[in-house]
């Protein structure tokens, strides 16, 4: 899996986030002073499929981009889509998490669930590199 820098505003999120874990992990992130996972969005939407807590981590850091590995989420049937148990649904859909990305009708912290064939790589990748636009524009 490739992990590439994804500018913030391409990221859109599915889901609301759970606050004491986003104060959890953002002392954790300030103490490593880096991210440590890549989130894992939809190439195609920008839609955060998982990493909604450190989405929200990087917005109180006010970070210009995140490490990201991009997936076809609708192209991909090896990202499978389940929900979480006791989420208080059965089912949802690609689309749905795509619309609620899209349309910022947010579900509730911890609804859906994703599976990727390959474990997410480790990384180490820097705040101070974060703080940095996406792509540096030759000068």
């Amino acid at each position: 899996m490739r992990v590439e820098l994804v500018p913030m505003e391409v990221l859109r999120p599915h889901e609301r986030t759970i606050p004491k874990k986003v104060d959890e992990l953002e002392k954790i992130t300030h103490r490593w002073k880096a991210y440590v996972l890549p989130l894992v969005v939809d190439k195609n939407t920008g839609v955060i499929l998982d990493g909604h807590h450190r989405h929200q981590v990087a917005l109180r850091f006010n970070l210009l981009c995140l490490p990201c590995v991009l997936v076809d989420y609708t192209g991909d049937d090896s990202v499978e889509l389940d929900v979480w148990p006791n989420c208080g649904r059965d089912s949802i859909t690609k689309d749905e998490v795509i619309e609620a990305g899209l349309f910022e009708k947010l579900f509730p912290p911890k609804t859906s669930r994703h599976r990727l064939p390959d474990h997410l790589p480790p990384i180490s990748m820097p705040l101070s590199r974060l703080s940095l636009p996406a792509v540096r524009l030759v000068e």
